[in-house]
């Protein structure tokens, strides 16, 4: 991806997060379909707190979210952020959860990609064509319900933006 695709990407994104933030979800969530959340997980490298928009399905397992980059070649920055988190912030609408991220790899990959995902999205396949990857999936488990107050990670993102 080129230096200025790569950084209209993180405006675009920016604004849905704010959007989102700002809407509760309503703009974002159930679009065509598509249900729509709001993941915070410190960086990789840095442990700054990031926040993106995703698609997810709601299984009996947890939120299953997928890291397309539209069909990219590699695995997008924030998946790749959340395979190293031990917990991670999720906003559902209105609603703040914190969840455990576990990736989910060989045969319950598969599985979920046949089972779950061609299932419920499959338009997701083209993206996996184009991609010419195996997508990585993340099954995220609710370790505990903050409805009316935010989690540590959304106020350690709060003083964050307080500081810029």
């Amino acid at each position: 991806m080129t230096t200025f695709k790569r950084r209209l990407v993180r405006i675009s994104n920016q604004i849905a997060v704010w959007m989102y933030r700002a809407f509760d979800g309503r703009l974002a969530s159930s679009n065509k379909g598509a249900t729509v959340l709001m993941i915070t997980t410190p960086g990789r490298r840095t442990g700054v707190l990031h926040s993106t928009c995703v698609r997810y399905l709601d299984t009996a397992d947890g939120f299953l979210v997928w890291g397309t980059a539209s069909g990219a070649p590699r695995d997008p920055d924030w998946f790749r952020n959340l395979r190293k988190a031990k917990i991670a912030d999720v906003q559902i609408r209105a609603k703040t959860l914190q969840v455990r991220p576990r990736e989910l790899l060989g045969e319950e990959r598969d599985a979920v990609w046949k089972d779950v995902v061609l299932a419920q999205a499959p338009e997701v396949e083209k993206y996996a064509q184009r991609a010419g990857r195996t997508f990585r999936w993340h099954c995220s488990n609710q370790s505990r319900v903050h409805s009316d107050d935010t989690s540590h990670l959304t106020e350690q993102l709060a003083r964050q933006l307080t500081r810029a």
